[in-house]
């Protein structure tokens, strides 16, 4: 059984309609790119996959290990192993990120039926891995998000993913706005978490990302459905050629 089965997915935002019939199938221990110009409807598929309001599908299914979770709450979707890092993450002041990080960790937990991990515990683990992502102690006793760095904003999305263990990540244009250095230690803290258990969507609108996090399939989305897949070449077809081609096929 696929980890993800997206069938006919149709979506309309504010009268108009985003996602025209889209199918994709992804395995577990793969991970799939997803490519396409502005406007073809990547981001709106990350936010229906996640469940944001104002994203509910006129038609379709999302499957996750078989399950439709397009009825079920973002939190429920969570628990059950989805993540999405955001191109824009959002600042939350006022909450320190230690303590939305623990609350976040501890809230899914409950849910699955675990135990709260244990405030030594916890520490133990987040210092594990935010020294991988070079993320410093002092920045997490901050807002989160507040006055980081867009580097910072997309580490602090991956060690949000790296504590949560998710079983399926969506990270929509985490290369947005990052410098070539802060590209490398997100990506690394990336492929860290591939696994043979976990799956990830990577949408993307260049190239480059492509380089660092070498996918297994990597789709063209154009007008609202995947019009051509294909190998880790494709990116590079793409960077070379545009998407023109694909737009005149999907129209």
């Amino acid at each position: 059984m696929p980890m993800l089965e997206i069938k006919n997915l149709h979506v309309t935002v504010d009268g108009k309609q985003i996602l025209n019939g889209l199918d994709l199938t992804v395995n577990k221990g793969e991970v799939h790119a997803i490519m396409g110009p502005n406007g073809s409807g990547k981001s709106t598929l990350s936010y229906v996959m996640a469940g944001k309001a104002g994203y509910e599908p006129t038609e379709g299914e999302v499957l996750l290990d078989g399950e439709n979770i397009l009825g079920i709450d973002p939190d429920e979707r969570a628990a059950k192993g989805l993540f999405l890092a955001f191109q824009y993450p959002l600042e939350i002041p006022g909450v320190a990120t230690m303590t939305f990080l623990r609350t976040a960790l501890n809230s899914q937990r409950k849910k699955r039926g675990q135990a709260e991990l244990s405030t030594p515990d916890f520490l133990k683990l987040v210092r594990k891995a935010a020294g991988k992502l070079e993320i410093d102690m002092e920045m997490l006793r901050r807002g989160v998000n507040v006055g980081f760095s867009g580097g910072e904003k997309k580490r602090n999305e991956i060690l949000q993913m790296a504590l949560l263990q998710p079983r399926l990540c969506v990270l929509d244009e985490t290369d947005s706005g990052l410098d070539i250095d802060a590209l490398k230690i997100v990506s690394d803290g990336v492929n860290r978490l591939r696994s043979p258990d976990r799956a990830m969507v990577v949408i993307t609108h260049y190239q480059r990302l492509l380089d660092h996090i070498v996918p297994d399939v990597v789709h063209v989305l154009s007008k609202g459905r995947i019009v051509k897949s294909g190998g880790k070449e494709l990116a590079h077809e793409l960077e070379a050629s545009g998407y023109a081609q694909f737009q005149e096929d999907a129209a």
